[in-house]
């Protein structure tokens, strides 16, 4: 069977073995379809599971690698072969860009270190000092929506062309050297529809924002419709699908995720990258701690990372070892990054024995200037002493990761860590005693970038807390009428919520596993919950459309922007909505009052003079929380709204008290919405 590069494999389409339910699996282990396929030696490989394998393995036995790479080759030239593979799209200039895109961070949009939520802007400068840990990005991808969209009608679409000076902040990014790519979600489809279908929304939304890219959520591959139009949009954009793009779909989107790829322990090779050497891939596992394995793969496959260190609003930082590691590779990568693209690329050659008896491998990229041997550290010890066998000692050689020159001890690669060992021919196969700095200007920058910056060993997480911020408020002598008085008390509570990827408060849900998957990704959980409170008053009802407007009138409130204010019409007795925290907050210290806790809202709603205006909307409550990172606050109560078509969505519907939505908070008056209203509580003085 064979395919052209403009007809999509339909079946692959239909049946997604990577989305099946993963309930059955232990987490903690890869799931067959995450595991390195095994290459017959001798024979043909199946094209249904060769075509769209993650990584081929290498054989544990060195003395098979010949044979390997020989079927790598034969592989290759028969997969071109069947589905008349061109590669005409990497041929033109203005998207050679992404063959050098190594290193990638998704960065939710309103993440802290981007944006300012005091001063209510974007701060690129701040970003990129506060991530520098990382050796600096070549890419940002700005994810947006979710996991907040649903919240109301508001499509993926909206979610971007809502945000004021989003195309500058573009820009800005643009002017420091990185590209930008924004996603798309092909699940949006119980929002409101946009004027025209996702394809040609997707073609307007890149021009308008004058984005490099785009990320293809939870999809492979776009379909030819949206292929078509971003790929024959001025300039053409990138499309980057999650994990495993197939053979046919390589001709048109020029990067990948290698997403949960299981390597070998000889490391083996990435298939699309294998098929396609200027197909860009990004290692990445999400909910790891340890990255170590995604960073060697890359690394000996001249492909890149994807940082993701804050999961949709869960932190899961990269350790200090990771971050070195990375910043070795990236600084090999980006000075020699035309060797990685062109130079003549062969897998697991060079490693001396002594090496590999200690775990430590190595490959090899030649070009008529340079030879390039990346090594890896499987083990757990920093290994010292010869890194390349005989025939590959010749010359001079410097560790172009550790900035000096390569001397009879050999070479130091660290634990779990990489090495870059550099030839250049230039001054041919002999070693001369007297040199003291490489030929090449663009490798003496490199050494000395490297000698500055020495490896870390520190592999612990670098925890963040979530801490709540608790504005003070005066208490009141007396509880005002209509309100529910809690008593100074403490209190057991059960409090439920769905899972999805953003846990309930700072917690990591799915800590070193698997791709997880709904139903389990998705899952109904309960946690319960000590809690002390005072004597407490919370209002019956939420503050009213009428009672907003007085306060407004009355002191001239006018928030710091107003993207989105009080923008729904609304009737006067309906629930105040289109406000934001701040805005509540604002009309609560005017009321002498403050918003209740995520638990006095509990609490209150369980007494039967409790209230929900007529349509019921979310309420804001006091418990916002950031982790220097990422602010989200708790949501009681549901609203009559519900978004349908996808588990994706955030949750809606008419909720009991005990339910609880960790809301990610955004800026620019993103946040406010026709489904999110308020009430008031008051601190009760000591009755004493």
């Amino acid at each position: 069977m064979s395919h052209r590069s403009d007809v999509l494999p339909v079946a692959d389409l239909v049946h997604d073995p990577d989305e099946a339910n993963t309930n059955e699996f232990d987490p903690l282990v890869p799931r067959p379809i995450d595991r390195a396929t095994e290459l017959p030696l001798t024979g043909v490989l199946d094209e249904a599971v060769g075509d769209i394998a993650k990584i081929f393995a290498a054989p544990a036995d060195p003395a098979e690698w010949p044979a390997w790479r020989e079927a790598l080759a034969a592989w290759r030239a028969d997969a071109r072969r069947r589905i008349d593979y061109s590669g005409a799209a990497y041929d033109d200039v203005t998207s050679r860009w992404t063959q050098h895109c190594a290193s990638v961070a998704l960065v939710w949009l309103w993440d802290e270190r981007l944006f300012d939520a005091e001063a209510q802007r974007f701060d690129v400068q701040r970003f990129v000092g506060a991530t520098a840990g990382f050796g600096g990005f070549d890419g940002v991808v700005l994810w947006h929506a979710y996991p907040v969209i649903g919240i109301d009608d508001r499509n993926q679409f909206d979610y971007y062309r809502d945000v004021p000076g989003l195309r500058e902040l573009v820009a800005e990014f643009q002017r420091r050297g990185m590209r930008v790519f924004i996603d798309y979600n092909p699940w949006d489809t119980g929002t409101r529809r946009a004027d025209h279908d996702d394809a040609a929304e997707l073609a307007l939304i890149v021009d308008e924002l004058g984005v490099d890219g785009v990320f293809l959520d939870t999809m492979k591959e776009g379909d030819r419709a949206l292929v078509r139009a971003l790929r024959e949009s001025s300039p053409p954009r990138a499309l980057e699908g999650e994990s495993r793009v197939p053979n046919v779909r390589i001709e048109d989107h020029q990067l990948s995720w290698a997403q949960w790829f299981d390597d070998s322990e000889a490391p083996g090779v990435m298939r699309a990258h294998w098929f396609e050497r200027r197909h860009m891939m990004h290692s990445t596992r999400r909910w790891n701690r340890d990255h170590s394995s995604e960073l060697q793969s890359a690394f000996m496959n001249g492909t890149g990372m994807l940082v993701w260190d804050t999961v949709f609003g869960v932190w899961v930082g990269w350790n200090a070892r990771d971050q070195s590691t990375l910043r070795r590779m990236l600084r090999v990568q980006r000075a020699l990054g035309d060797v990685f693209v062109g130079g003549d690329w062969v897998p697991l050659d060079g490693a001396s024995g002594h090496a590999l008896d200690h775990g430590v491998y190595a490959s090899r990229w030649s070009t008529d200037e340079v030879d390039v041997y990346t090594l890896v550290n499987r083990s757990g010890v920093d290994y010292t002493g010869p890194a390349l066998s005989a025939e590959h000692v010749s010359g001079v050689l410097w560790d172009a990761t550790a900035g000096r020159i390569v001397g009879p001890e050999g070479v130091v690669v660290p634990a779990r860590g990489v090495t870059a060992i550099v030839r250049e021919k230039a001054r041919g196969l002999t070693t001369a005693p007297d040199v003291t700095e490489p030929h090449s200007e663009l490798l003496r920058g490199l050494l000395a970038e490297a000698a500055a910056d020495a490896p870390s060993a520190d592999s612990s997480f670098p925890a963040r807390e979530a801490v709540r911020r608790i504005p003070a408020a005066a208490p009141v002598a007396a509880a005002p009428a209509d309100s529910v008085v809690i008593d100074a008390a403490t209190h057991e509570l059960v409090v439920r919520f769905r899972r999805r990827e953003t846990g309930l408060y700072g917690e990591a849900p799915y800590v070193e596993e698997w791709k997880p998957l709904p139903p389990r990704l998705h899952d109904d959980r309960s946690l319960e919950v000590t809690v002390e409170t005072g004597r407490v008053a919370v209002a019956r009802r939420e503050v009213t459309r009428a009672e907003f407007d007085r306060f407004v009138a009355d002191t001239g409130y006018a928030p710091a922007g107003d993207n989105r204010f009080l923008l729904a019409a609304q009737a006067g007795g309906d629930a105040v909505t289109c406000v934001d925290l701040d805005d509540a907050r604002a009309y609560a210290a005017w009321a002498g009052a403050r918003l209740p806790t995520e638990f006095e809202w509990q609490l209150a709603a369980s007494d039967g003079a409790f209230e929900r205006a007529e349509p019921w909307v979310w309420n804001w409550t006091e418990s916002e929380h950031s982790d220097g990172v990422t602010r989200f606050v708790q949501l009681k109560g549901g609203a009559d709204y519900e978004a349908q078509g996808s588990d994706w969505y955030v949750d809606g519907g008419r909720r009991e008290p005990d339910f609880s939505l960790k809301y990610l908070l955004t800026g620019l008056g993103i946040s406010r919405s026709p489904n999110i209203g308020f009430r008031l509580a008051w601190d009760l003085e000591d009755e004493s």
